[in-house]
């Protein structure tokens, strides 16, 4: 049996939320329980970061488990702060829940929030929930640090700087695709069962995608400092354009050295898709994008899960891509945009 919210009121689902919490990292001060956390930073800088996620813009619950949602929804912010070469520490979670969902949902979604905390090392440490009258609203703020001088902004890419992307693209936005069709084709269907055999990588890149800490790790290991860099939250395009608007240059990537999976290829192909278009434009797979001098080229080659996939220009040459024919395409930003 399902327990009303309303039963337990703010407070009370609050305390049933967060009960058992604790603390980890020395900078956690105080958290839950008082009218706002106490963290303390002595000797490095604070990153800031917030996410906010509306049912029907962001997700859809037809076929996003609520575990998994919270799961997301804790990893996404994460990634921002890896992106700034720093590291997560706190996070405060405000939730929009309306009527229709019960205690038990809200138990599953804190499930995969808490499982992310711990996995990533982080503290819950405050939030804030209200009654919402259009679905799930889900608000997430994360706080982490990074050493002194140690930050990388998007402003810092110079002309012979080589391009570096983590792992592969375009499979969270197959993995939409996938789940969209699968929606589409049990309506009014109540016995459907969903395919996913052979695709299973596809819909966990949407479902449930992880930040690259150990990206960041690797990259200290290495002694490399990336000269400016951003996660693949939007896609590829869009946020090469980003770098190379704010670090005022151009720069050039190459069609056949775009990191894609297999399972992606096939999902393209199936659906009469252009592949490199997905990969480039599809967004959300929270990849990291980065730039280094020309210097560590031999570094930055040896590491596993990175790719050199082009390199910055003079501002005046502009953004293209070079075809595997070896034509140039001027980049667009195709990406996720909520507003359009």
């Amino acid at each position: 049996m399902e327990t009303e919210i309303s039963k337990l009121g703010e407070f009370g689902l609050i305390d049933h939320l967060t009960k058992g919490i604790e603390l980890k990292n020395p900078s956690s001060h105080r958290g839950i329980g008082d009218d706002a956390a106490v963290l303390k930073y002595p000797d490095t800088d604070v990153l800031v970061t917030t996410d906010l996620l509306l049912e029907g813009v962001h997700f859809d619950l037809t076929y996003v488990p609520l575990k998994h949602l919270g799961y997301k929804s804790a990893v996404v912010n994460f990634s921002d702060i890896y992106a700034m070469n720093g590291t997560p520490r706190q996070i405060v979670v405000s939730l929009g829940i309306s009527s229709r969902f019960t205690v038990e949902h809200m138990e599953a979604f804190y499930d995969g929030l808490r499982l992310a905390c711990e996995i990533y090392g982080v503290d819950l440490v405050g939030g804030d929930t209200s009654a919402s009258r259009q679905g799930l609203v889900i608000s997430i703020t994360c706080i982490g640090d990074v050493e002194k001088d140690k930050a990388v902004f998007r402003n810092g890419a110079k002309d012979t700087d080589l391009i570096c992307v983590s792992g592969d693209l375009g499979a969270a936005y197959m993995g939409l695709q996938l789940l969209e069709r699968e929606k589409a084709a049990s309506a009014g269907k109540p016995d459907f069962e969903p395919d996913f055999a052979g695709k299973e990588y596809l819909v966990e890149r949407q479902l449930k995608p992880e930040a690259r800490k150990d990206i960041i790790a690797e990259l200290a290991k290495a002694g490399i400092k990336p000269t400016s860099m951003m996660d693949v939250s939007d896609g590829l395009s869009s946020e090469l354009l980003h770098i190379c608007k704010e670090s005022d240059c151009g720069c050039r990537v190459y069609e056949d050295r775009t990191p894609i999976d297999y399972q992606t290829a096939v999902m393209a192909e199936e659906l009469n898709m252009n592949l490199v278009t997905a990969a480039m434009n599809g967004g959300e797979d929270y990849e990291l994008l980065f730039t280094v001098p020309l210097t560590d080229h031999e570094k930055v080659e040896k590491l596993p899960g990175i790719k050199v996939i082009g390199y910055i220009t003079k501002p005046d040459l502009g953004c293209a891509m070079v075809t595997r024919d070896g034509q140039e395409m001027p980049l667009r930003a195709q990406g996720w945009n909520s507003l359009a």
